[in-house]
């Protein structure tokens, strides 16, 4: 099978290129290494064909698309405080992007499309745990950008014959996460403050709680998807079991020190998983306790991130504060 995966050299892109390379399917990574990095991928580079392209711009890489089967589209821009400050770029990555690529698949006769979704777009649920008929809420650019790219992706299936899955994840962590650039996800911040024996800032009082799914697990979701029959579904990955951010910061060990609440954040996410357990017959492997061991283990990938403090983040969060209201 010829593969084509939109952002390989990413977080769970890097991860799903292995998965794919190990059984025996041919790989060409789009990438434009924004966020994505060369090092995920030197290991392979010698068993993929990598290209520096932007999808967000209509150009050459679209010829990429002949002759390939099944294009697994992870590439966008994440991050909720940059697409406070600049939207225009998220549409543009994550919804005009999106455009391009199907564009591509339908013109190129793609057998399947796998899309990256995020459960970002239940914004504060009202319900837990949480299943994908649940109210659909954003409460940012980025959330709303990767929604909006959803419902083109399913669209265009229904509409155009495409083939698609989308699924939707719940707080991937593992290694490889993103280690540059704006404040963003947890671990990545926990892991660069452990090295720096520096406190964990915790948001909030920390009883918050996550659905944290392991990387390799979701990489095992979105290749059962596109080995399945299935089409036209979106389906929530995660693990289904929740943690509180307290409970983190206990199994990582250190001191810690707390930032104000943001609005906007949900107390509480949790996959409900009754839909892909029955229909891809998928579930995951690897538990909080036994992942955090696997990222401490290669904790020095984060030696070069940026070590955040109470007065960084409270200056990088203001426009969070200033335009995201509680409600």
């Amino acid at each position: 099978m010829n593969c084509l995966v939109t952002g390989g050299a990413g977080f769970i892109g890097s991860h799903l290129v292995e998965k794919l390379l190990k059984n025996g399917h041919s790989v060409s990574v789009i990438d434009n290494f924004s966020t994505g990095r060369k090092s995920n991928l030197s290991h392979l580079k010698s068993k993929i064909k990598l290209y520096k392209k932007n999808i967000a711009v209509k150009g050459n890489w679209e010829k990429i698309f002949k002759n390939i089967d099944f294009v697994f589209h992870l590439a966008a821009l994440a991050d909720i405080v940059p697409s406070i400050q600049e939207p225009k770029k998220y549409f543009e990555a994550n919804v005009v992007g999106t455009y391009n690529v199907l564009a591509c698949c339908r013109k190129y006769k793609i057998k399947k499309i796998i899309y990256s979704a995020s459960s970002s777009c239940y914004g504060i649920p009202e319900k837990y745990p949480t299943d994908e008929n649940a109210k659909i809420d954003p409460q940012y650019p980025y959330a709303l950008t990767k929604r909006m790219a959803e419902e083109l992706v399913m669209h265009w299936s229904k509409l155009y014959g495409l083939n698609a899955i989308s699924l939707r994840f719940f707080n991937v962590y593992g290694t490889r996460s993103r280690t540059s650039g704006t404040y963003g996800a947890m671990f990545g911040v926990f892991l660069a403050q452990k090295l720096a024996k520096k406190p964990f800032t915790i948001v909030g009082d920390g009883k918050q709680t996550r659905d944290f799914t392991y990387v390799s697990d979701v990489v095992d979701a979105i290749y059962k998807a596109s080995k399945s029959k299935i089409k036209d579904q979106i389906f929530n990955v995660g693990s289904g079991k929740t943690i509180s951010v307290n409970k983190i910061v206990e199994i990582l060990g250190g001191k810690k020190t707390y930032v104000p609440k943001r609005p906007g954040e949900p107390d509480c996410t949790f996959a409900d998983m009754k839909k892909i357990k029955k229909i891809l017959k998928w579930k995951p492997k690897i538990d909080i306790n036994e992942g955090i061991k696997i990222i401490l283990k290669e904790i020095d990938y984060w030696k070069d991130a940026p070590v955040w403090t109470p007065n960084k983040i409270n200056f990088e969060t203001r426009d969070w504060f200033k335009y995201i209201k509680s409600k």
